[in-house]
């Protein structure tokens, strides 16, 4: 007997049958309308700045105008009269002290005598313990500080007028602004210009939010926040003395009225906030270094164009 294998393969479908079978309904592709966005304005690149001369930005970080700086910017940068000018504001500021004038000598003490076997100094009554002698462990200081002392440093007013003239034309050398450590953008033209209008603009309200925005515009920001990351705690004595923390010094702002600007600017980590009469050596390169970053409004730059070199 023989036994045919039965194919486990499944016959091919017949044509009626695949004929019956309801067609599978697809949905016919239709080609998306492909528009092209429309090219975007490209703003003409601001003139470049002539020796002398800076921009005057727009509070959204624009080129407006181009202006020439006062010629009190032109002097010359003098580092030993900014020095000089601003250790004698820093000695002037300084408050007199001085101890007790018994200080260390309210102990009754004693001297044992010779021949007994120690030193001869004068000891508190009863015990070994040194006092009142300078060069004791625990005695009273030989020469301690004096309210008598006199720290005031006098300078001539001529010399005053020709640092703080130093100082303003070291705003203009971007080689001293960086050398402090100062961030901004390269294209900024220095010191920065700002239009009037930043004397007038009050926002309802977070005023300082408005102020983050517009040096974010400008590409200052990065200086603010440089300075509060570099708050930290001094080395020292004088953390204990009410001068706990030191934090390096950022943005400049000069305008004519400061009454609106602080609200903007005045909360932000190192920035100070003045106006033209204000200015001295101290603000203008604080410690002494020249080359602080700083922005003027148009106003108060104008008000500089009567000084004298």
């Amino acid at each position: 007997m023989t036994f045919v294998a039965e194919d486990k393969k499944k016959k091919p479908a017949s044509a009626e049958a695949a004929a019956r079978r309801p067609k599978r309904r697809t949905r016919a592709k239709v080609a998306k309308a492909t528009t092209e966005p429309e090219p975007k304005e490209k703003k003409p690149a601001p003139a470049q700045a002539k020796a002398g001369e800076v921009h005057v930005y727009s509070l959204d970080g624009d080129v407006m105008k181009t202006v020439e700086l006062p010629s009190v910017f032109r002097s010359d940068v003098r580092l030993d009269l900014i020095r000089r000018a601003v250790t004698a504001s820093q000695a002037n500021r300084r408050q007199p002290y001085g101890s007790s004038p018994h200080a260390g000598t309210r102990h009754s003490v004693r001297w044992s005598g010779k021949g007994q076997g120690v030193s001869r100094v004068p000891r508190i009554r009863g015990t070994m313990i040194g006092a009142q002698a300078p060069g004791t462990v625990g005695g009273r200081r030989a020469h301690p500080p004096r309210t008598q002392a006199i720290w005031t440093k006098k300078v001539n007013e001529n010399e005053r007028r020709l640092a703080r003239n130093a100082a303003l034309a070291a705003l203009t050398d971007v080689s001293f602004v960086t050398s402090r450590g100062h961030r901004f953008k390269e294209e900024l033209t220095l010191p920065v210009v700002l239009e009037n209008e930043i004397e007038t603009t009050s926002p309802d309200g977070g005023a300082t939010r408005e102020g983050v925005k517009i040096l974010n515009r400008l590409g200052l920001l990065g200086d603010v926040e440089r300075s509060k990351e570099g708050r930290h705690i001094r080395a020292g004595r004088g953390k204990m003395r009410g001068r706990r923390y030191r934090q390096p010094k950022s943005l400049l702002v000069v305008v004519k009225e400061t009454a609106t600007v602080r609200r903007l600017f005045g909360n932000l980590s190192g920035v100070e906030v003045v106006t033209p009469a204000a200015l001295n050596a101290e603000v203008l390169a604080p410690g002494g270094d020249p080359g602080r970053l700083t922005v003027f409004s148009e106003g108060a730059l104008d008000v500089l164009r009567g000084w004298e070199p």
